[in-house]
């Protein structure tokens, strides 16, 4: 059994527990916007483990020496670079769904000069056939 690690399930002692931190810091990094937690009834904040994960790296970015604005930018950057990963992945799918269904189309070029679709093995109809069908009237 697998735990969702975007579950809020720590109460903000035990997360800065598991992110060896002191509460009140955790509770800067939220009013700064650097860790956002959830809310319980009553306004309790609840951490997952995916905010414990990223307060960690907070934490070490700042040992670094990276300034408190740099770690916020640092982390607006990467959920942006996979907010653009998975549109990526959506896009490669949607790309191959569409030549799949495309792999049995054909385009032409029409009697008249304009692009066709036509089936595999299918050749544009006659201008004068085509005509004809048009108009309503029995082919030959």
């Amino acid at each position: 059994m697998s735990v969702d690690v975007n579950m809020p399930i720590y109460v903000i002692s035990v997360a800065a527990e598991l992110a060896d931190m002191h509460p009140q810091t955790l509770r800067q990094y939220d009013r700064l916007g650097l860790v956002i937690p959830s809310r319980a009834p009553g306004r309790a904040r609840r951490y997952s483990q995916r905010d414990v994960n990223v307060l960690r790296e907070v934490q070490r970015l700042s040992q670094e020496g990276v300034s408190l604005e740099g770690i916020r930018r640092i982390l607006e950057l990467e959920n942006q670079v996979l907010a653009l990963q998975h549109r990526v992945s959506e896009l490669t799918d949607e790309l191959a769904q569409r030549r799949k269904s495309e792999a049995t189309r054909v385009f032409a070029a029409g009697l008249a000069g304009d692009v066709v679709t036509l089936a595999r093995g299918q050749r544009p109809r006659p201008r004068s056939q085509a005509l004809m069908i048009w108009r309503g009237e029995p082919t030959r």
